[in-house]
Parts: C-alpha cells; structure tokens; sequence
C-alpha cells in the first residue's frame, strides 16, 4: 500500500536567502476538491521553470501514517479538476524548500500568511524512524497529528502566528 509517514513541525521562519542555496524550491497552489471521504487535491507546482499537475487523494491511518494515491495529470484535466473545488476551502499557495539533510529530506513550506512561521516536514519509512533535525532550524512545536497545521485545514482556517 502507499503509505505516507510524516512528522510535522511548526518553526520560526528561517532566512530564505541563505536556506535557498542549500535547497530545491517549488511554488505550489494547492486546492481541495469536493470529496465523499478523506481529502483529494489537485496540484500545481513550478520548478525551475516546468510545471508538473498532480491529484492526490489522502485518508487518515494514524496521526503520523496515511493512505496516499497519487496520479499525474495534464493541464487540461488539471482545469477540468478545478470545476470540482470545495468551496469551503481557498487554494493554498507556498513556497517549498526541500533541504536534504542527514539522510533525511526535510520540506519546509512558506505560506503568504505567516510572517513568522512556517511548518517542516519529514517523511520516514517507518513511524518509529529516527532522524535528526537541521540544527540551523529552530522548531517551537511539533504538530503532527494537529488538525489545524494539515494544508486541508489551512484551506479554511489559518491559525494564529505563535507567540515567539
């Protein structure tokens, strides 16, 4: 099964100057479509110039472990796709750098609306997994298994920054 294992992290905003030489950075918008069970979202992202579309469908195994379907898409069934938006929900847009570090690749997503923050994500092979953190990343909490810190929750609602 294609399992997705993450650990999330709310962190103070790092300096993107210096994180964008040690990085991969994406521009992605991201919207939910209207979906009977779990989350499904369509994706836009730009990398140096090209652009991949990509549907993801996502439902919950544990705070940590998800069921993920990925599927790649064309331009025009992407636009096709985003007929069927959840109204309830904005398009997010972010910026993703995607930093390997200790043999671990660590996205950090910054969004339009935080000017203090940000989140990190890792992925592991297992819920277990050790890995250990980029010291130059300062983290205030971790929020895996928050509700409020997933992309489909920051669609509708966007929490307060953290008192830093």
């Amino acid at each position: 099964m294609p399992y997705e294992i993450e650990r999330k992290f709310l962190i103070s905003r790092p300096d993107l100057l210096n994180l964008a030489n040690l990085c991969k950075i994406k521009k992605i918008s991201q919207t939910y479509l209207v979906s009977a069970e779990g989350s499904l979202r369509v994706r836009r992202t730009e990398e140096k110039g090209k652009v991949t579309y990509v549907e993801t469908s996502k439902r919950s195994i544990s705070a940590m472990k998800r069921l993920e379907l990925e599927q790649q898409l064309t331009e025009e069934e992407y636009n096709r796709r985003l007929e069927s938006r959840d109204p309830r929900r904005r398009t997010i847009q972010k910026t993703r750098y995607c930093l390997p570090y200790a043999g671990h690749t660590y996205e950090i997503d910054i969004y339009p609306f935080w000017k203090k923050q940000a989140v990190m994500e890792v992925e592991l092979s297992e819920e277990e997994e050790a890995f250990t953190p980029p010291p130059f990343i300062r983290i205030l909490k971790e929020v895996t298994g928050d509700p409020r810190y997933s992309n489909h929750s920051l669609a509708r609602e966007i929490p307060e920054e953290e008192t830093i």
